[in-house]
């Protein structure tokens, strides 16, 4: 069986399923593992996906996604094109598990997939959170603040790693917020997990800096960290890594403040 992934997420599973032997394509962003994906034929980026280079390699599945805006756009011309596709869409960490599932039976290892789920699980379920437990903004993006809600896998990870997310009482994926809605809210801590931004680029002192929060505790007690969009921001089996990394975040919280 051969197959394109056009997703960073999509590659990871499949490697994690046992089947990286099976890929002959991969997206630009794929960069994980780097030993597997780093000689792969690559088929462009994110909303440039060369749909003519896909049909080259001869695919049996190609492996879409519609958790990036605009990809939709991406879909249709792998339609167009007669290509065998499917295009997950997940929202929830439960999504995911049902995503690996639905991978894992077509690429013949359903098994492995139940193996993969209930590893990650044991890792990523959780109650809902005490209405007192500390209150944490990812930021997908600086400016404007982008953060996620209810309906997104990151606040499932919040949760897991026994936090709430500053967002998570409002039904949407994502929204940009002001700077004075996020004085508003007051989160504990600013978590930096900026899309498509390689973590050692990432600037905490924009934060801390920022004239709008300088009452606020997460600039008072240095309360800004960073967690590599890998491990957030790409709905598969890293999100383990990602509340093995919010966990230590929730720690520090609940340690007596150290102002700058």
């Amino acid at each position: 069986m051969r197959i394109v992934s056009l997703a960073c997420s999509n590659t990871e599973i499949v490697c994690a399923l046992g089947c990286a032997d099976l890929l002959v394509g991969v997206d630009d962003h794929s960069d994980f593992p780097v030993g597997i994906v780093a000689p792969l034929p690559k088929v462009g980026p994110d909303l440039q996906i060369d749909v003519e280079r896909v049909a080259s390699l001869e695919p049996d599945l190609v492996l879409a996604t519609l958790t990036v805006p605009g990809h939709e756009q991406v879909v249709e011309r792998l339609d167009a094109a007669g290509l065998p596709f499917i295009a997950p869409e997940p929202v929830s960490i439960t999504d995911v598990y049902r995503d690996i599932r639905e991978i894992g039976g077509l690429l013949g290892v359903s098994e492995r997939a139940e193996v993969l789920v209930a590893e990650m699980r044991r890792e990523l379920e959780a109650e809902e959170p005490s209405p007192d437990a500390p209150s944490v903004l990812i930021q997908w993006w600086p400016k404007p603040v982008i953060t996620p809600g209810r309906q997104s896998w990151a606040t499932d990870v919040i949760r897991a790693a026994g936090g709430r997310a500053v967002l998570g009482d409002e039904d949407i994926k994502s929204r940009p917020m002001t700077d004075e809605e996020v004085a508003d809210r007051r989160p504990d801590a600013v978590v930096l997990s900026w899309c498509g931004v390689h973590p050692d680029k990432y600037r905490p002192d924009v934060v801390l800096r920022n004239e709008a929060w300088q009452d606020q505790s997460f600039v008072e007690h240095n309360r800004v960290f960073c967690i590599g969009e890998p491990f957030l921001g790409r709905p598969g089996p890293r999100l383990v890594d990602g509340v093995r990394e919010m966990r230590k975040v929730v720690a520090a919280l609940q340690e007596p403040s150290r102002p700058r």
